[in-house]
């Protein structure tokens, strides 16, 4: 992935550095050779020669390009799990996975992490996106994903014998958790996906369900994966796997819906983050009963939006961090809609803006391992940029609106937005 060579100074916008510092009313951001040199008030901006790229935000705003810290690209209009692995052949999947990064990085997503992967494709798309085949996220890849037999993601019935292989590595016991994580070290992947409970879209292993993977399989994925330098995340939406989960030495949580006071405890001792997913339950609650979900499927929805919401506030409250990922791809949650995610903190949630940016931009790319250059607005960082032609901390919704982006940028040069396109 190149980035920009010269100098780069965006001003005359209020300027949200990432970090949750308060914003800077009239900011000014100066990028040199794709690498952030200021970031700060106007007024104390160093001087550049006349001839550099100027851009002028228009009185908007300049922010950290958003990280979507739980994204799946090979996910397309998904209207039943059973579609995960039935649907479309690989070389179909792959094509649309690409277009798919295409569309996160012009809705102002400039990093990813994979939450999941048919066919291993997100390693494959991450190298095409850094060797400029296409555009897209900086990406954080995951694989195939593990799951217990007879576990969440373990769905066809053995007389079919078609298995799951695009989609899972199905184990059984430690040592099949063990060679399953071997297999995805040799396949290049970053993070380990696995499923260590259920989920509310499968009844007969709903959110309170423990048994789709045993803390023995849990920590044999964990002890292997750190062996070979991956990270390890999990569907944990039960308590106990949740705690599980933690105990296994997990890096991070997705969903964490159902957290009680040990749990949380051990959840800030260990500082480990979580990516809620929350929009994804309100948009099944509101979209499911006219696209023919099972009404016990929908009340799980609910009952996992609340819980959800309950633990999200109260892990921030308590200092833990949050990332935003809201498990896009599906019919009624589609690839596109990302930053409906961000609103929904606020308005649903109760998180402020400021802290919800945080959580999208700065919290985003810890977890994807790159904190230390990305994420935030701060001299050394590279220049991931969202600038917006209008006020998002008043109105937070404005992101979901791309005519108002006016440039998205990776290491400087425009990617996306109104000032890439050809006069």
């Amino acid at each position: 992935m190149k980035s920009a060579v010269g100098t780069c100074v965006v001003t005359n916008g209020t300027l949200i550095d990432g970090t949750g510092a308060e914003p800077i009313a009239d900011g000014a951001l100066v990028i040199t050779d794709g690498t952030i040199h200021y970031a700060g008030p106007q007024g104390n901006c160093p001087p550049v020669p006349d001839d550099v790229l100027r851009i002028d935000a228009s009185g908007g705003t300049i922010l950290p390009g958003l990280v979507e810290a739980h994204f799946h690209p090979t996910y397309f209009n998904v209207a039943a799990l059973e579609d995960l692995d039935i649907k479309y052949p690989v070389e179909y999947v792959t094509l649309l996975a690409a277009a798919n990064a295409r569309l996160a990085l012009e809705c102002g997503y400039t990093a990813a992490r994979s939450g999941g992967s048919l066919f291993n494709i997100d390693v494959w798309l991450k190298k095409a996106i850094e060797k400029d085949i296409t555009s897209g996220p900086r990406l954080a890849a995951s694989g195939r994903e593990i799951c217990g037999v007879g576990g969440l993601m373990d769905w066809n019935p053995d007389f079919r014998k078609i298995g799951m292989e695009g989609l899972v590595l199905l184990i059984n016991g430690p040592d099949e958790a063990r060679s399953a994580v071997r297999k995805l070290v040799k396949d290049g992947v970053e993070w380990v996906k696995t499923y260590p409970t259920g989920d509310a879209a499968a009844p007969d292993v709903n959110d309170h369900h423990t048994l789709c993977m045993t803390y023995e399989e849990m920590h044999a994925v964990v002890q292997t994966a750190h062996n070979h330098g991956l990270k390890v995340t999990g569907h944990c939406r039960a308590t106990e796997g949740i705690k599980n989960a933690l105990l296994a030495g997990y890096d991070a949580l997705e969903h964490g819906t159902f957290i009680d006071d040990e749990t949380l405890d051990l959840l800030l001792e260990r500082d480990v983050p979580v990516v809620p997913a929350l929009y994804f339950e309100l948009a099944s609650v509101e979209n499911g009963p006219e696209l023919g979900m099972p009404q016990a499927v929908i009340d799980g929805h609910q009952e996992t939006l609340e819980g959800g919401a309950e633990s999200a506030r109260r892990i921030l409250a308590a200092g833990g961090r949050l990332g935003m990922g809201g498990d896009y791809g599906f019919a009624w949650n589609p690839h596109g809609d990302y930053a409906k995610e961000l609103e929904f903190f606020v308005n649903y949630v109760g998180l402020k803006p400021l802290e919800v940016l945080k959580c999208a931009t700065k919290t985003g790319a810890e977890i994807m391992g790159r904190g230390d250059d990305l994420g935030t607005l701060e001299p050394g960082k590279l220049g991931d940029v969202l600038i917006v032609n209008g006020d998002v901390l008043n109105n937070i919704g404005i992101l979901q609106d791309r005519s108002k982006f006016l440039a998205v940028m990776q290491g400087g040069v425009v990617k996306a937005g109104r000032l890439s396109q050809p006069a």
